[in-house]
């Protein structure tokens, strides 16, 4: 059995008290990931920005809400996990500064300057030991090439590519691709049965005795 570490769902970064920038991340396959890896025996922590789907109840869940959160989380448990699989659509900007107030109307256009939030999977690889890292790639362009390309600054093990349609949606279809480029599995159809798909790999090249 192993303890992995599983982050799902989007993050949020706020502009003022109420307005924030985000994406459509459901956390629908996180939820299904964490399902099927408890289903096949192993122990699931799950760091998860918002999300409506409930996770099984057999999962440690830890909520945050920012991409800083998330690392912060990430960077305290992954020691004594097994692995990850990185789900989540973190946000990748942030506003430079949040306004203290709301911000109000007023007929003239809004200039936000934003900078980008800290990486997830990069710090993680950076404290990994023995650890496997299971990255996702959404790409709209590219695909295998800009997924090899992430799945080796991160120093990953495996990476599964999908596409944009994903988000907020109940079905995939992703590749999972090793650090050569090989398509070891293409899956496609519910998220649940994708995530059995993907686990199985995961079991196949990465918990072998």
């Amino acid at each position: 059995m192993a303890r992995i570490l599983i982050t799902s769902g989007p993050t949020r970064q706020y502009l003022d008290p109420v307005r924030y920038l985000s994406n459509a991340s459901s956390g629908r396959m996180g939820q299904a990931l964490a399902e099927a890896a408890i289903r096949a025996g192993h122990e699931v922590l799950l760091v998860s920005g918002p999300v409506g789907v409930k996770y099984p109840p057999q999962a440690e869940v830890i909520s945050v809400v920012s991409t800083e959160e998330m690392l912060e989380a990430c960077l305290r448990h992954f020691p004594a996990c097994d692995g990850l699989i990185a789900v989540a659509a973190p946000c990748d900007y942030r506003p430079k500064a949040v306004a203290a107030h709301k911000i109000r109307k007023t007929g003239r256009p809004l200039e936000v300057e934003l900078v980008e939030t800290p990486d997830i999977v990069a710090p993680l690889a950076k404290i990994k030991r023995a650890q496997w890292m299971v990255a996702f790639a959404l790409e709209s362009e590219d695909h295998h090439l800009r997924a090899l390309r992430k799945l080796q600054k991160k120093n990953c093990d495996l990476v599964v590519v999908n596409g944009p349609a994903a988000m907020n949606s109940t079905r995939t279809q992703v590749e999972v691709l090793d650090a050569t480029g090989t398509v070891l599995a293409a899956l496609c159809g519910s998220k649940r049965r994708v995530a059995r798909g993907i686990v199985a790999v995961v079991q196949q090249r990465l918990l072998r005795e």
